[in-house]
C-alpha cells in the first residue's frame, strides 16, 4: 500500500522490515550456531544434539586441537600460501595482459583479444585440462593449483575496460617525456587503478581460497591438501578426525565442535581481508559501466 504522498504505508514498511529481519536471521542464526558449536563443551554438544546456539560455557579445545600441528594446521598454511602466491601471480598476469589489450596497435592485439573473448564463452573441459596439467608434469605439485586458474578472462576484460577509461592525455604526455610502456604502467596506470586492482585481487583471492576441486583432481598426496579440501573431507563427508590427525595428545574434543571450528577457520580470513578492500569495492564494481 502507498499513501497519497507516494510514501509506503506503515503496514508496507512493517512488512518490508519483517522480510528483511527474516532474511538477516536466515544468515546470522546459522553462523552464530557454527561459532557457538565450535566453542561449546562436550556436555553442551551432546545435550543439544550437535548444534549449540548459545553456549553456556566457552571452550577453545576444538581450536587448540586443529591448530596444534596436525592436518588442519598444515592445510591452513597450504591455503594461505596458495592464496597469496596465486593472487599475486594472477594480478601481475592479468594486469600485463589487460594493459596490452587496452593499447591500440599492440603486438597481436586482435588475435589475443579474440582469444580472451573466446575463453569467456567456451571454457576448457575437465579431461583436456587434466591431460594438459599431467603432460606438463604438474600433478602432485602446487603449480597445478596456481597456473590453471591464473588468468580469468572476465577479469581481463573488466580491467582492460578500466585502463581504456584512463585519461589518454596523461599517458601521451608521459610518452612524450620519454617514458616507455612499462614505465607508464608502473608510474601512472597502476597508481590510478588501485580501486580496480583491489576488487580484481579480491575476486582472485576468494577464488583461490575457496577452491578445492583442483586439489582433489591434481593432488594425490593428502599432506598437500589445502584447507577447503580438508573441510570437504572432514565436514561435508563426515569423516572422523583422530588424535593423530589433529596433532595433539590431549583428549579429543567433540567431532561436531572440531568440524565447526574447521568451518570457522575457513571463513575468518576472507572476513578479515574484506574490510580493507571494501572502501574500493563500491568504486571498483562500476569498472567499465560508465563511459565519458
Amino acid at each position: 500500500m502507498i499513501t497519497a504522498m507516494g510514501r509506503p504505508s506503515p503496514l508496507a514498511r512493517a512488512a518490508k522490515g519483517l522480510v528483511l529481519a527474516l532474511c538477516c536471521a536466515a544468515v546470522v542464526v546459522p553462523f552464530v550456531g557454527i561459532v557457538s558449536t565450535s566453542l561449546a563443551t562436550r556436555e553442551e554438544v551432546t545435550r543439544s544434539g550437535g548444534f549449540v546456539l548459545l553456549p553456556g560455557e566457552i571452550s577453545f579445545a576444538a581450536y587448540e586441537a586443529i591448530l596444534s600441528g596436525g592436518v588442519v594446521t598444515r592445510a591452513t598454511l597450504v591455503s594461505l600460501f596458495v592464496t597469496a602466491a596465486g593472487t599475486a601471480l594472477s594480478l601481475v598476469a592479468t594486469t600485463l595482459l589487460a594493459y596490452g589489450l587496452s593499447r591500440p596497435g599492440s603486438f597481436a592485439h586482435r588475435p589475443l583479444l579474440l582469444t580472451v573473448l573466446f575463453a569467456i564463452l567456451f571454457g576448457p573441459g575437465l579431461i583436456p585440462s587434466y591431460l594438459v596439467v599431467k603432460s606438463l608434469g604438474l600433478v602432485d605439485t602446487y603449480w597445478a593449483l596456481l597456473l590453471p586458474p591464473m588468468i580469468n578472462a572476465f577479469n581481463v576484460i573488466i580491467l582492460r575496460a578500466f585502463f581504456q577509461e584512463l585519461p589518454p592525455e596523461v599517458l601521451e604526455s608521459a610518452r612524450i617525456d620519454g617514458a616507455g610502456d612499462l614505465a607508464i604502467l608502473w608510474r601512472i596506470v597502476l597508481p590510478l587503478s588501485k580501486a580496480a586492482l583491489a576488487v580484481i585481487g579480491l575476486f582472485y583471492g576468494v577464488g583461490y581460497w575457496n577452491a578445492f576441486f583442483g586439489a582433489l583432481l591434481y593432488l594425490n598426496d593428502s599432506g598437500m591438501w589445502p584447507l577447503q579440501l580438508v573441510l570437504r573431507t572432514y565436514v561435508v563427508n563426515q569423516t572422523q578426525l583422530g588424535i593423530d590427525q589433529l596433532g595433539g595428545g590431549a583428549a579429543l574434543p567433540p567431532q561436531e565442535a572440531v568440524q565447526m571450528a574447521i568451518l570457522v577457520l575457513s571463513i575468518v580470513p576472507i572476513l578479515l581481508v574484506y574490510p580493507f578492500v571494501q572502501r574500493h569495492f563500491s568504486k571498483g564494481v562500476l569498472i567499465g559501466a560508465v563511459k565519458g
